[in-house]
């Protein structure tokens, strides 16, 4: 060790002499001590500690094409419509007297009991259900129609709870446009429209400002117009092309669908056929239905329905549209002949496009019992006079009639006709 250099200098000696005698124990301890710190003095500091690290610059690396955006949800299903139909209804009257009243159809009666669960099933099924109020709901007296006599002319008055049923039934829509709403005259037609409006149904064929159509607005925001005519007094007059064609313009232009309906006709169990002319009954002009039917649908109607000769008629798919030209009688309780046709009640189940075009289309068969309550009818009778019916006055159609009523051989919702436009929106004020 080089430290060993400075003995001389800590501890001296005479040349010759000998170092290690001249040591004495003190001088051991002083030189351990030296010896001591020499070596501390000798030996490395620690290094100094290293700097830490700059952080690096984060470098962003920027895409050479924007990001690709997230794929879109798919599509909800289009939505469609279930419009089920029949003809008239009248579940009972009290004039002359209430023995033409049904004594099973009192207030708070089974429903289900009376017509069966299927059948009333099928009418709560519509997503719209319609049908033609043949009478008025009124439970007050006055002026009525003139009549001689009273059991040989019919002049009805139902008790406004019927309207109760109606509603259990799903009923959403009726026409009053026919020759017995106005039988108690203005009284009477106020009482019926205030006990349909009382249970949430809707109403048309008034010939008065907000009478004459009647809008459904249905789940997923689908807009129903409806119109209802007649040729009878006070309300919306089925002769008159015209006048209601330019309705239905202005209904199209507002709504997703529209339906008319119809009381026309020749009344009778012979009046199945529609002769594509007009009709007289007792000296009344009833309507040329089929010219009707074509004019309405060309105006922008999706589907119309007809009622009044008591009997069912053919149907037709003209441009993509169905017209049923009567439905004859549904619930006719007391007062009417019930014998072969006049008995069975068909019933219509439509499927339609939002646009109104006919997707599916099927003929329920019911017939009434006793003094007239409907059941649906597995015999299928009211279909099956409906498919000879209309094999009879439209062969041109190429309509099938299958065992259960269903129809085919249509232009389906790819082939339909395009529905008319229906013209220019019309101003605030409009005509009906």
């Amino acid at each position: 060790m080089r430290g060993l250099s400075l003995l001389p200098i800590l501890f001296p000696w005479n040349a010759g002499e000998e170092p290690v005698a001249r040591v004495n124990c003190f001088s051991r301890m002083v030189l351990l001590a030296g010896l001591t710190l020499l070596a501390a003095g000798c030996t490395p500091p620690p290094p100094a500690p290293e700097p830490a690290p700059k952080p690096r610059e984060q470098t962003t690396l920027k895409p050479l094409m924007p990001p690709m955006p997230p794929a879109p949800a798919p599509a909800p299903p289009p939505r469609t419509v279930r419009l089920v139909g029949v003809g008239d209804i009248m579940m009972g009257t009290d004039f002359p007297d209430a023995g033409y009243l049904n004594p099973d159809l009192t207030p708070g009666a089974d429903l289900a009991a009376l017509i069966g669960p299927r059948l009333l099933g099928l009418l709560q099924s519509g997503d719209i259900t319609f049908g033609n109020m043949e009478g008025s709901l009124f439970d007050g007296d006055g002026e009525h129609k003139p009549c001689k006599n009273p059991k040989t002319c019919y002049v009805f008055r139902s008790p406004s709870f019927h309207g109760e049923f109606l509603r259990e039934m799903g009923f959403d829509v009726m026409s009053v446009a026919n020759n017995h709403s106005g039988d108690f005259r203005a009284a009477g037609r106020n009482a019926t429209m205030a006990a349909l409006g009382r249970n949430g149904i809707a109403f048309a064929g008034i010939d008065a400002p907000g009478l004459r159509t009647a809008t459904l607005t249905l789940d997923g925001g689908v807009r129903v117009g409806v119109l209802a005519v007649s040729p009878n007094w006070g309300t919306v007059s089925i002769n008159d092309h015209a006048r209601a064609a330019e309705i239905v313009r202005q209904l199209n232009a507002r709504h997703d669908i529209v339906l008319v309906s119809f009381h026309g006709g020749a009344e009778g169990r012979e009046m199945t056929r529609v002769p594509r002319e007009m009709e007289i009954f007792y000296g009344e002009e009833r309507g040329d239905v089929y010219g009707f039917a074509h004019a309405m649908i060309d105006a922008g109607a999706d589907v119309v329905l007809g009622h009044g000769p008591h009997v069912p008629r053919a149907v037709e798919i003209y441009r993509g549209r169905f017209i049923a030209y009567s439905l004859g009688n549904f619930w006719t309780y007391g007062r009417f002949n019930l014998r072969d046709l006049a008995g069975v009640a068909p019933v219509v189940d439509l499927k339609l496009a939002r646009d109104g075009r006919l997707l599916n289309a099927r003929i329920h068969s019911a017939r009434q019992h006793g003094g007239g309550v409907p059941r649906l009818d597995d015999s299928g009778a009211a279909a099956r006079a409906i498919a000879e019916l209309t094999a009879q006055d439209f062969p041109e159609s190429g309509l099938r009639f299958g065992p259960d009523g269903e129809i085919t051989g249509f232009a389906g919702a790819a082939e339909g006709e395009k529905k008319p436009e229906g013209g220019e929106r019309p101003p605030a004020m409009l005509i009906y």
